[in-house]
């Protein structure tokens, strides 16, 4: 029997940090391994694109830390270390019980980090694979199962923006996030 989505919303909001560590693992190194798994492929393709599902959680503005939030922004230094390096410390601080006093998002921190993480990574695709687009979009709040069908978008309606990503023609946009189908100018 499946469970109903208040009882997955309730497993989302349990910050324990064994789930902070299974979302980190599946928000994050689960898209990252799955980019470097199928980028030889991609490499063959003269229009590879790269769409990374995100939320809006995901936005710096959702994450105090200042240092944190510069580190994330700055795209011309930013390596794949330097994420691991970050969430190895949110995983720490989150651990001690420090989210708070370190700057932290307190409310679904480790999907929001994680999404960060994803979003800070896209950039670095978009400027190690100039030939790619890479790109993550926000479907928005959509009604399925995991949101207990209170969302305001469709499914259909929320995959609308990935999918006009994956359809832009060559010399699109890359290295951008995208709120369905609005570009941000900001992470």
């Amino acid at each position: 029997m499946q469970p109903d989505g208040e009882e997955v919303w309730n497993e989302i909001e349990t910050q324990s940090f064994e789930l902070a560590e299974q979302c980190i693992k599946t928000n994050y190194y689960g898209v990252r391994g799955m980019v470097e798994a199928l980028t030889p492929l991609l490499q063959l393709s003269d229009s590879a694109r790269i769409i990374n599902v995100t939320s809006k959680l995901g936005l710096l503005k959702n994450i105090p830390n200042g240092r944190v939030k510069g580190l994330l922004n700055d795209v011309e230094s930013l390596t794949g270390d330097r994420i691991d390096e970050i969430l190895k410390e949110f995983l720490k601080d989150f651990k001690e019980g420090l989210l708070k006093t370190k700057g932290w998002p307190t409310q679904l921190s480790a999907y929001t980090v994680a999404k960060a993480a994803m979003n800070a990574y896209t950039r670095i695709l978009a400027k190690r694979y100039p030939n790619f687009h890479a790109n993550c979009v926000s479907p928005g709040y959509c009604k399925t199962d995991l949101s207990a069908n209170t969302g305001y978008f469709t499914a259909a309606e929320g995959a609308e923006g990935a999918v006009r990503l994956a359809l832009l023609p060559d010399g699109g946009p890359s290295g951008f996030c995208f709120l369905q189908k609005e570009m941000l100018t900001y992470f």
